[in-house]
């Protein structure tokens, strides 16, 4: 079985090839053309009386393989914003998870609601990356990251006008993004080293974090049973990846999970 730590090691391999492409003055450079959107709309995205639905695009994943032989990534990511979901995830990685920089920067250009480039972050290279190819959030894995480097890129984020989701497990982990400054926080209910999911991770860890910070329940979210449960626990959005990339009809399945 695939360990987090092999998909960190291959993401900084595929950092560096990236820098040698281009030089990360070079991407500044570039991402000073663009103008700074300081209205963070992902975080707005998610700030609604409702419960949020964050729809999550992926092709494969380390346990459950490929997802999705016919991946029309465009069809989907339109489909998710129809049916009314408040933001869309990208998978970006490309050796365990079949994802692609273009995916993120095709479905940007083609949606109107933000759009979070879910990838493993280990450099600062692929925050500046992220707002380069158009996204107006990004994920930050607590597990994966130290304080320093927790700190230093939550704020480089809010700099260039991104959102950041803290990603947590437990408690310890919590602390640390408050700590930092978090403003969503993210509860990973997939424990990333045997994968085993259980949404009461999320419900069990909501009391930790203060109503003023976004509250996201992540993975293992199959049911609008599920979603009421979050609901009534006070989260204010869920991110759902394989069960609604399995769906035949991605738009009735969101909509069912809004109306649960």
């Amino acid at each position: 079985m695939i360990m987090l730590d092999e998909i960190v090691e291959k993401t900084k391999q595929r950092v560096e090839k990236a820098k040698e492409i281009i030089p990360l003055d070079e991407l500044k450079d570039e991402v000073s053309k663009l103008g700074i959107n300081d209205d963070f709309p992902f975080k707005k995205a998610l700030s609604g009386e409702d419960i949020a639905i964050i729809a999550e695009v992926k092709k494969a994943s380390p346990s459950k393989g490929l997802i999705a032989e016919d991946f029309d990534y465009l069809k989907i990511a339109k489909e998710y914003e129809e049916a009314g979901a408040s933001a869309i995830s990208v998978l970006t990685e490309p050796y365990f998870f079949q994802g692609d920089d273009d995916y993120l920067k095709e479905i940007a250009e083609a949606v109107d609601i933000p759009v979070l480039r879910k990838d493993f972050v280990v450099d600062e290279y692929m925050i500046w990356e992220a707002k380069l190819l158009g996204a107006s959030a990004v994920l930050l894995i607590v597990s994966i990251l130290d304080i320093v480097q927790l700190k230093k890129y939550l704020d480089l984020a809010h700099d260039l006008g991104l959102s950041a989701i803290v990603e947590t497990h437990d408690g310890d982990e919590i602390m640390r993004a408050m700590t930092v400054g978090a403003e969503i926080i993210g509860v990973n209910n997939r424990n990333l080293n045997d994968f085993t999911v259980d949404i009461e991770n999320s419900i069990s860890l909501r009391r930790c974090v203060g109503e003023d910070v976004i509250f996201i329940s992540e993975s293992g979210i199959k049911t609008k049973e599920d979603v009421t449960r979050l609901k009534e626990n006070n989260v204010d959005a869920v991110l759902i990846g394989e069960t609604l990339m399995k769906s035949d009809d991605k738009k009735a399945m969101i909509l069912e999970l809004k109306n649960g």
